[in-house]
């Protein structure tokens, strides 16, 4: 069965029990080229906005941050 469906990659079997399909044995998918998942992520990233704004540093001003100018009071 699995050399049936190695030469002839449109063909699958199907296994079946009590009238039932259990499984089914297909080619497998062909593989994508070297550095096709690196291309396709430059490709979005280059249709996201642009980071504009100051990027602030939160883990040093982290009660300012959580609980505004004043500072956390007790």
């Amino acid at each position: 069965m699995v050399r049936h469906v190695r030469r002839d990659t449109g063909a699958k079997v199907e296994i079946t029990v009590h009238d039932e399909v259990v499984a089914e044995l297909r080619a497998a998918l062909p593989e994508p080229e070297p550095g096709a998942a690196a291309r396709k992520l430059l490709e979005v990233m280059r249709r996201l906005p642009k980071q504009r704004r100051r990027k602030t540093d939160v883990s040093t001003r982290v009660n300012e941050y959580l609980y505004g100018l004043g500072g956390k009071k007790r």
